[in-house]
């Protein structure tokens, strides 16, 4: 266990940041799944509302530093060929 007042304190950030990023990916992964069953539906018009959704998510994940600018592109680009599949 930490003995410092500062490493404490690192712990209790830690902690904090960790249940914030786990909130973010959860709502990305849950937003992905939205969009690709819209898109095994055949419904356009919902994947295409739950893409923008997912995409905004993305985006501010990458901005956030919890994932990769490059990782978030290729997510948004996979949703996006999969939509456009059934378009």
């Amino acid at each position: 266990m930490a003995n410092h007042k500062s490493a404490l304190k690192r712990v209790r950030q830690t902690k904090t940041r960790t249940a914030r990023n786990r909130t973010r990916k959860m709502t990305i992964k849950t937003l992905r799944k939205e969009t690709l069953a819209a898109v095994e539906a055949g419904d356009a018009k919902a994947a295409g509302e739950s893409l923008a959704k997912y995409s905004s998510a993305v985006d501010k994940a990458a901005k956030k530093g919890l994932i990769h600018s490059n990782k978030a592109d290729n997510l948004k680009s996979k949703a996006a060929k999969a939509i456009a599949a059934i378009g």
